[in-house]
């Protein structure tokens, strides 16, 4: 979980790198962006533009390399950089289905890793609780 209580000190940044060098060492890695009204994941992982796909098994995450699955509210929106204005309930709702409806793989991930928006608002305390 990358968090800060400031915006712009590079939590998407570290993020990405985290994953990344964790998924070139032959880990399976997932990328979850949490910052719902301003998610950045996408662009930092060269896979802005792409789409989720559902299945029967849930949403499948868009792959940046072999080893680095991402989800993003970005990939769902018609427009990946479109503002998004959501407020607790929806917002915990997205969380939550991000968590447990994500499809990562047969053999699951190795790590998740978790990058949210600045300060201590409702995408912390759903991370934590689902």
């Amino acid at each position: 979980l990358v968090l800060s209580g400031k915006g712009g000190v590079g939590k998407s940044t570290v993020s990405t790198q985290i994953a990344q060098s964790l998924s070139s060492r032959g880990y399976s890695v997932g990328l979850l962006d949490v910052d719902i009204c301003g998610p950045s994941i996408p662009r930092m992982a060269g896979v802005i533009g792409q789409t989720v796909h559902q299945s029967a098994q849930g949403w499948q995450p868009v792959y940046a390399n072999p080893n680095l699955a991402v989800m993003s509210i970005s990939f769902l929106l018609e427009e990946g950089d479109a503002a998004v204005v959501w407020r607790g309930p929806r917002k915990n709702g997205l969380i939550k289905q991000f968590l447990t409806e994500t499809d990562w793989g047969d053999d699951g991930l190795d790590y998740l890793i978790v990058d949210t928006p600045p300060g201590t608002s409702d995408e912390h305390i759903s991370i934590v609780q689902y």
